[in-house]
């Protein structure tokens, strides 16, 4: 008997021992991930970068065409080093993505000031809703299938927003997604934690989204409100 409870002992040791390296090569790369993001940005900025700027119905479609196929390399060589430069390259694409909004906002004369009050943002909540996951003993599984949901209302929403550009909904879309993603925080980082996620690369991927959705709603917001062209 006491020999089955060391040695079940070891294996729940050795387990928690492989989420917490999983987790902590997370966060690294997801601190890695900020750089090519920031350059891809920056790029972006510089060459006024948009897929949206002619058709938004043919910049849509080559958009979900690449970030889809970006998805499907990262699973293919996420067991590998490859996967790393693979994600990387995802992070600079979805940096380009965001130059068109960043540009927008540099286009305000407090511009640089609503950018970092974003960022901070957007740290804080990852903070939060990261230590939350970590110490409550609460179970967040149960939130996977209702995050999903909201995420494909929202997708809707923002493709129908392309063509109608409504204002009221561009504002409603922004506040619901900071909400999902950072509720997505709790769920992805607990994933982690509990063994349900054990690849790092694919860890990371899932927390880059939540963490991007959130800075890029969150700026926008700032922008619609804290704006100014003086």
């Amino acid at each position: 008997m006491n020999q089955e409870l060391q040695h079940t002992y070891a294996n729940r040791s050795d387990a928690l021992v492989v989420r917490n390296r999983v987790l902590r090569n997370t966060y690294w790369l997801l601190a890695l991930s900020m750089l090519p993001t920031v350059l891809g940005a920056w790029i972006g900025v510089q060459f006024n970068f948009s897929f949206f700027s002619g058709s938004p119905g043919i910049g849509l479609i080559a958009f979900l065409a690449i970030a889809f196929g970006f998805f499907f390399a990262i699973e293919k060589t996420k067991h590998s080093g490859l996967g790393v430069a693979v994600l990387l390259g995802f992070t600079f694409f979805m940096g380009l993505m965001l130059s068109r909004l960043i540009g927008h906002i540099l286009g305000f004369s407090n511009g640089a000031s609503l950018i970092m009050t974003a960022f901070g943002g957007t740290a804080a909540i990852f903070a939060v809703m990261a230590t939350i996951a970590t110490v409550s003993k609460r179970d967040f599984s149960g939130l996977g299938k209702w995050l999903f949901a909201g995420v494909l209302v929202l997708l809707v929403a923002l493709v129908a927003n392309i063509f109608l550009q409504l204002p009221a909904l561009q504002l409603a879309i922004s506040v619901i997604a900071i909400a999902i993603f950072s509720a997505y925080i709790l769920y992805d980082v607990q994933q982690v934690l509990n063994g349900g996620e054990t690849n790092y690369i694919t860890a990371t991927l899932a927390i880059y989204l939540d963490v991007y959705n959130i800075f890029s709603n969150l700026l926008a917001l700032l922008g619609i409100f804290g704006g100014d062209r003086d």
